[in-house]
């Protein structure tokens, strides 16, 4: 091997547990962040118990499929609200036009029938 390989080798091996390290402090920082958002109501339910960071995960993956779980709901209610609320409208409006249709429609129907009203006069 060539001096430039072995130093790449060797730069390589010392690199690789500081690349370890700094993703496990990532990871942990993670989990001691959901631990604070989740740890209350965890403990409101469990005062007594340790959380682990398998727990943290689990209770997050629950919390998170729950709030996916209303957000599809809530959703559903609102297309289902938007859907009533155009069909009232649609009904309000042809109820605000049948008075007026059939207001046109009783006097075009007068203007083309003959007046019978009026008495007959020859001229």
């Amino acid at each position: 091997m060539t001096n430039s390989q072995e130093h790449l080798t060797r730069s390589h091996k010392l690199r690789k547990p500081l690349v370890e390290k700094l993703r496990r402090e990532r990871i942990n920082s993670s989990i001691e962040l959901l631990k604070s958002l989740l740890g209350p109501e965890f403990l409101n339910q469990q005062p007594d118990s340790k959380l682990e960071k398998a727990d943290i995960l689990e209770m997050t993956v629950c919390f998170m499929t729950q709030l996916l779980q209303q957000n599809q709901q809530q959703r559903r209610l609102m297309k289902h609200v938007n859907k009533l609320q155009s069909s009232s409208e649609e009904k309000l409006r042809e109820a605000d036009f049948s008075p007026l249709s059939s207001t046109v429609h009783s006097s075009i129907t007068k203007e083309k029938s003959p007046v019978s009203s009026a008495p007959w006069r020859p001229w």
